[in-house]
């Protein structure tokens, strides 16, 4: 759920200075820490701050007016562009007012995050602000009926009495494709949905997913017609007669409300660069030096140009990323398809660590059983989103048979990969960092 910045550019959550070299970092080296004491403390801590710290407590205190909104769907609720993706460390509650103070109106987490807490904390403090919000949460069941108890779990973690909308989490990564479809298209699915929107305690119901079948998967969604949103791997040049494409193009007009997250890393937007890389991604897209939009204002406008996609779930670590990105939602204007496709060949140029476009051809055309598109999606998690611990656990998770890349034909994999990965440089690093 994160849009990778440059780790060259990296500051830490506590800083409020305003450096134009700094704007674009986003991950931290940080090792998570989950335990609900650790983020209560660090929720207590950071709440002062939020009280003290120039610029921060006046923005937090009298807060903007809510960025410019879309309609989820047909759910009819209109959200902010700008969903605010969890992180993970003692300056989240800080970063959860400041956004507010923003603007923003949008705010994930869910359970496996430990992050619940923090949100809990700032509704005890602020009740007027869960009334003002709208709250997404995940969880992940085996069947669509353990979602019944999961949400009393999470209306508890979070101390609320409804959310807005309850997700499936990462659907397809514990269930087989057959399974991950009757989660959302079966009668069972039908009738928990139902039940949990008649109950109140959760508006609306969907599901999360960055498996390489998503497409398969949001296709059966939108013919059965009860799930109400997707949050999705996504990037904004995709192929027009993708799979993905196609399956989006059905829920939209099933009416189901489309979330992006995990839009991309590498060079442009995570990776550290050789050379003023900035510079060079303004002169190759005009339109960024015409708009004075920085390249991740860019992609962020050229995802909301997508008008399917109600809003992009972004985690912003510090406060010239919040600040940056609400900017660039109240100065959204849509991009021209040929800069859209102008910005997405620079970004493959400037080589990924993570393609939001995976569908798995990258393994088939390597010939083997390793999940070339998780492997690396779990190396971004650790080297640019600074979530170490999870990135580690999920490599653990995998069958061995995923993990095992020995053999692969690496070239072939590259070559038929949407956004051109460097197999061959980035897997060595997946054995270091994650085995």
């Amino acid at each position: 759920m994160v849009l990778c910045y440059h780790p060259s550019m990296r500051r830490s959550v506590h800083d409020t200075a305003h450096d134009p070299r700094n704007r674009l970092a986003m991950s931290t080296d940080a090792p998570f820490r989950s335990d609900r004491r650790a983020f209560l403390q660090a929720g207590a801590l950071a709440a002062g701050a939020a009280l003290t710290a120039p610029g921060v407590a006046q923005e937090a205190a009298a807060p903007r007016p809510p960025l410019p909104r879309r309609k989820l769907g047909r759910t009819g609720v209109e959200v902010t562009m700008l969903d605010q993706g969890t992180v993970r460390g003692p300056g989240y509650a800080r970063l959860l007012r400041l956004g507010y103070g923003l603007g923003v109106r949008m705010f994930d987490t869910a359970r496996v995050y430990g992050t619940e807490p923090v949100l809990r904390q700032w509704f005890e403090q602020q009740p007027e602000v869960r009334k003002e919000i709208f709250l997404i949460t995940k969880d992940t069941p085996k069947r669509p009926k353990d979602l019944i108890a999961q949400l009393d779990r999470r209306l508890e973690a979070l101390g609320t009495d409804y959310i807005d909308l309850f997700f499936i989490h990462g659907l397809g990564d514990d269930h087989s494709l057959d399974d991950a479809i009757g989660m959302v298209a079966s009668k069972e699915a039908k009738e928990t949905f139902e039940a949990i929107r008649r109950s109140g305690k959760a508006r609306f119901v969907g599901f999360s997913s960055h498996h390489k079948d998503r497409a398969t998967m949001i296709s059966a969604a939108a013919k059965a017609g009860y799930v109400d949103a997707i949050m999705l791997q996504y990037r904004p040049w995709l192929a027009p007669d993708s799979a993905l494409n196609r399956a989006l193009d059905e829920a939209h007009a099933a009416g189901i409300g489309l979330i992006s997250m995990k839009q991309i890393a590498g060079n442009v937007f995570g990776d550290r660069p050789t050379g003023d890389i900035l510079q060079e991604v303004q002169e190759r897209v005009p339109v960024l030096k015409e708009r004075n939009l920085t390249p991740f204002q860019g992609l962020l406008h050229a995802i909301w140009s997508d008008e399917r996609i109600s809003a992009c779930c972004v985690s912003m670590r510090n406060t010239d990323q919040l600040r940056e990105n609400c900017d660039a939602a109240r100065r959204f204007e849509p991009l021209k398809e040929a800069d859209i496709r102008t910005l997405g060949e620079v970004s493959v140029a400037m080589g990924q660590t993570l393609c939001a476009d995976c569908d798995g051809r990258c393994a088939d055309a390597a010939g083997t059983q390793a999940a070339l598109g998780d492997l690396t999606r779990l190396l971004t998690y650790y080297e640019q989103h600074g979530d170490r611990s999870i990135a580690r656990a999920e490599y653990a998770r995998l069958p061995e048979s995923a993990r095992d890349w020995s053999g692969a034909d690496l070239e072939a994999a590259r070559a038929v990969c949407p956004a051109r990965l460097d197999f061959a440089r980035l897997l060595p690093r997946v054995d270091r960092r994650l085995a």
